[in-house]
C-alpha cells in the first residue's frame, strides 16, 4: 500500500487518479482533496495521512514557529522525502495482505464457527434491504484490494453499533455475540475538517505543533498502530479505557477488529468485530477534530461538572446556521448556569489553534481564507444502521476565530441570528395563510422556512467569505440586513399573491381577550412587512431573534384595558 495505488485523489487541474501512499504526499500540492466512496471516507483517510506525517515527523512540529516554516517553505519545503523514507522503513506494516500483521487486521481472526461474512459489513453504502438509488443493489459480492483498504479504514471510524460476532479469544463474548459496544472512533464526532487549496494545505492546516499541548495532547507513548510492539489479538487492548495518548495513536485507533478473506485477486469476506472501546467523554484536550457540548445528563449521573461530550451535526441544518457552535463553541441561547463556571460548549480545537496562529503569527496571515467542512454519520435504530451522512462546508478567514478581536466575528454572528428571525417570520407568514383558508399550519410553516433558508444559503456563504481584516464590521452587517430583508420579503409577497382564494376572503377568529379579529391574506401581510422590517432591517437594540418563541405574528395586539 506504501508502493500500489489505492487512495482516490481529485488534482487540482480535475482529474480523478488512485495513488499509493508515498505518491499522495509526493504530489500533495497537486492534489485538491481525497474524494473517497462516502464522505466519511475522506475523513477517516484523511485522519490516517496526518498520523503518518506526525510520526515521520517525531510527533510533528515542536513550536508554531517550526510549523510556521513549514507553511511558508511551500511545496519545496513540504517533508515528503521524509516521509517517503519512513513508509520505506515501515513498508511491511503497510501490507493488506500481511501473513502476520496486516494492515488494520488481526491476522487469526475468526469466530468459532468460522463464518465468513458478506462484504456489505463494511462497506457503508450498502442499504438495508433497500436497493433503490444504490450503485450496489445486490450487495459488495467482490472488492478490489484499493477500494477493501478504504473500506477498513473507514470501519474503524464509523461502523455501526448492534450485536456483532464473537471472536475467539474477546472475552467480551456471550453465547457466540457480543453485544453493542458503540459506533466506530469517528461516530460519536460531529467531524470538522480545515481544509486548504491543496492536500499539502489542507494536512498542515490541521496539524497541530506540540507546543500547544493544552488543545492537542502529545504524550511520549503516543504511536500508531503499526508502531505498536505487538500485533492487535481479538480482545481489547487492557490499557483501550484510558484513551489514546496522542494523536498517532487517536486517529489510527482500532475500534474494530476485521480480517479480510480473498482470493489472491479479489476480496470476497470479511469478519468483524469489536474491538478497542474509545472513552468519548471529556476527550476535549485530545480530540481535536469536533466541537464539544456540555452534558447535564452526564454530570448529574457522574455528580460532577463539567462533563463534556462531541457535539455531532444536525442534518437538517446548514453549515452556516451552527456557525456560533464552530466558532465560539456554543449557541447564542446558550447560558451559564447558576453556580457553574465552565462554559456550555467547546470550538474545535483545531479551529481554536488556526485562531491562535491568525493573531500570533505573520505564517498564516489573518486574511486567509479556509474551508470547514463537516462530516458525520447519523445513526438510527439504536446505531445500529447508518441513516444519514453529513457533508458541507463553509469558507471562513481565519480572522473571525480569534478570541481578541471579535468585531468581525460578532457582526457573522449578528447576522445568522438575523437570517433566523427573517426565516422564522417567513414561516409564520405561511402558517398565517394557512390558517386564514382553516388549513392546517405546521407543513406550510416548516415547507416554507426550508424554502427561506434555501434562498439565504448561497448569498450568506458569499456574503461571509467577503468578512475580512479591513472592512467595515458595521458597514458589512447593514449590507446583510438588506439583503436578507429584500430576499425573503420577496419570497413573502410571492407567498401572499399565490394564496388560495379561501384565504383572501379569510376568517373571523377570537382574540384571547373574548374580541373577534378579521384573519386574511392582506392582515396576514401587512403584519409580516412590519415585523419584518422592524426585528431584519430596522431593529431597536438588540432584539432576540423571533425563533424563540411567542404569540403568533399574524393576531393583532391586544387593545390595552
Amino acid at each position: 500500500m506504501t508502493s500500489q495505488p489505492w487512495l482516490p485523489v481529485l488534482l487540482r487541474d480535475g482529474a480523478e487518479k488512485e495513488l499509493s501512499l508515498a505518491e499522495v504526499f509526493e504530489r500533495a500540492e497537486e492534489i485538491r482533496r481525497m474524494p473517497g466512496d462516502l464522505p466519511t471516507q475522506e475523513f477517516a483517510l484523511v485522519r490516517l495521512l496526518l498520523a503518518v506525517l506526525y510520526d515521520a515527523l517525531d510527533g510533528g512540529p515542536s513550536t508554531r514557529e517550526d510549523w510556521g516554516e513549514l507553511w511558508a517553505a511551500g511545496a519545496e519545503g513540504f517533508p515528503s522525502d521524509q516521509v517517503a523514507a519512513y513508509l520505506s522503513r515501515h513498508r511491511e506494516r503497510f501490507d493488506l495482505l500481511h501473513p502476520e500483521r496486516p494492515f488494520f487486521q488481526v491476522a487469526d481472526l475468526r469466530t468459532a464457527k468460522d463464518e465468513i461474512f458478506p462484504l456489505d459489513r463494511i462497506v457503508a453504502d450498502v442499504p438495508n434491504n433497500e436497493r433503490f438509488l444504490t450503485m450496489r443493489a445486490h450487495g459488495a459480492q467482490r472488492l478490489s484490494f484499493a477500494e477493501a483498504a478504504r473500506w477498513v479504514v473507514h470501519a474503524h471510524a464509523w461502523d455501526v453499533s448492534g450485536i456483532k460476532s464473537g471472536a475467539v479469544g474477546d472475552s467480551r463474548v456471550k453465547a457466540g455475540k457480543v453485544y453493542p459496544q458503540g459506533v466506530g472512533s469517528a461516530g460519536m464526532l460531529g467531524g470538522v475538517l480545515a481544509e486548504g487549496d491543496s492536500l499539502r494545505e489542507t494536512l498542515l492546516l490541521n496539524l497541530i505543533p506540540r507546543e500547544d499541548d493544552d488543545l492537542l495532547r502529545h504524550d511520549e507513548a503516543d504511536l500508531p498502530v503499526w508502531r505498536r510492539p505487538l500485533p492487535c489479538e481479538a480482545g481489547p487492548l487492557s490499557d483501550a479505557e484510558s484513551g489514546p495518548p496522542g494523536p498517532r495513536a487517536l486517529y489510527t485507533w482500532q475500534a474494530r477488529r476485521v480480517r479480510l478473506h480473498h482470493d489472491g485477486h479479489d476480496a470476497y469476506g470479511v469478519v468483524l468485530a469489536y474491538g478497542d472501546p474509545l472513552p468519548y467523554r471529556d476527550m476535549h484536550g485530545r480530540e481535536p477534530m469536533t466541537g464539544w457540548r456540555r452534558s447535564e445528563l452526564q454530570e448529574k449521573r457522574l455528580r460532577r461538572s463539567p462533563v463534556y461530550l462531541p457535539r455531532t451535526h444536525d442534518p437538517a441544518r446548514t453549515a452556516w446556521r451552527g456557525l456560533a457552535s464552530l466558532i465560539t463553541g456554543y449557541p447564542p441561547e446558550s447560558v451559564q448556569k447558576a453556580g457553574k463556571n465552565a462554559a456550555p460548549g467547546i470550538t474545535p480545537r483545531v479551529l481554536e489553534w488556526l485562531g491562535r496562529m491568525a493573531e500570533e503569527s505573520e505564517a498564516l496571515g489573518q486574511d486567509r481564507l479556509i474551508r470547514a467542512r463537516l462530516l458525520g454519520c447519523v445513526y438510527g435504530t439504536q446505531q445500529s444502521v447508518v441513516a444519514d451522512v453529513v457533508d458541507d462546508s463553509l469558507s471562513l478567514s481565519v480572522v473571525l476565530l480569534s478570541q481578541h478581536d471579535t468585531r468581525l466575528r460578532d457582526a457573522a454572528l449578528h447576522a445568522v441570528q438575523l437570517a433566523e428571525t427573517a426565516v422564522w417570520l417567513l414561516g409564520n407568514l405561511a402558517a398565517g395563510l394557512a390558517e386564514a383558508a382553516g388549513g392546517d399550519q405546521a407543513t406550510p410553516r416548516e415547507e416554507t422556512r426550508d424554502r427561506g433558508f434555501g434562498e439565504l444559503d448561497g448569498p450568506f456563504r458569499q456574503w461571509l467569505a467577503g468578512l475580512k481584516p479591513g472592512v467595515n464590521a458595521d458597514e458589512q452587517l447593514e449590507n446583510w440586513r438588506r439583503t436578507a430583508h429584500g430576499l425573503v420579503l420577496a419570497l413573502g409577497l410571492e407567498l401572499v399573491a399565490s394564496s388560495s382564494d379561501a384565504a383572501w376572503e379569510g376568517r373571523v377568529l377570537p382574540t384571547a381577550k373574548g374580541g373577534t379579529y378579521w384573519l386574511n391574506s392582506a392582515s396576514v401581510e401587512r403584519v409580516f412587512r412590519t415585523e419584518l422590517r422592524r426585528r431584519v432591517l430596522a431593529p431597536k437594540g438588540d432584539e432576540p431573534p423571533g425563533g424563540t418563541g411567542g404569540p403568533s405574528s399574524n393576531r393583532p395586539e391586544e387593545p390595552a384595558a
